[in-house]
């Protein structure tokens, strides 16, 4: 594993506290994760960054496999209305992407972030992937990358489940791969 107490001092610097290490090789990859991005999300299809415009689901896994270390920020937030989260989680995957590239120009060139919520960083998408107008800032969920975000935060010990509705906080997660 890396220096952890290096990057640490970074993901404070950038004001990220709450967060866990774990092994890449213990992020879950599923198919039906990928069956619920193709039946259930509205965005199948309108995203640069969401499938089909992502890799297969073994080359997901394979992707996962090719690092040594990796990091889970959690997020805990309540909206008012569904609508308004979009807005929030931009803001901090644009944080996020930040983070990354001072990670990356300290020499770990193999850094990637995977964000916490679709991209929106255009007002529209292409929803082509090579079409795409932000392309070195563009990036997938978790989700789009077949990863079973459930089952991995699970076993780092963060909270998360299904919320039916806003009553109550979301936990979101993004994830941060490091080499």
């Amino acid at each position: 594993m890396a220096d952890t107490k290096y990057f640490e001092q970074i993901f404070q610097k950038h004001g990220f506290e709450d967060f866990r290490w774990i092994d890449p090789k213990s992020i879950v990859v599923a198919q039906w994760v990928r069956m619920k991005c193709q039946f259930g999300c509205s965005e199948y299809g309108q995203n640069a960054t969401c499938p089909p415009n992502t890799p297969a689901v073994a080359d997901c896994e394979r992707f996962f496999r090719e690092y040594n270390t990796a990091v889970i920020f959690h997020f805990e937030k309540k909206v008012d209305k569904p609508q308004d989260r979009h807005a929030w989680t931009k803001r901090m995957n644009m944080r996020l992407l930040k983070l990354e590239k001072e990670i990356f120009l300290s020499g770990h060139e193999k850094a990637f972030l995977l964000f916490m919520d679709s991209c929106t960083i255009c007002a529209k998408c292409t929803a082509r992937r090579e079409d795409c107008k932000e392309s070195k800032l563009a990036r997938p969920t978790p989700e789009a990358m077949a990863m079973d975000v459930y089952s991995t935060v699970r076993r780092a010990g963060y909270p998360i489940e299904v919320l039916p509705d806003y009553d109550r906080a979301m936990n979101r997660y993004s994830f941060l791969l490091i080499e």
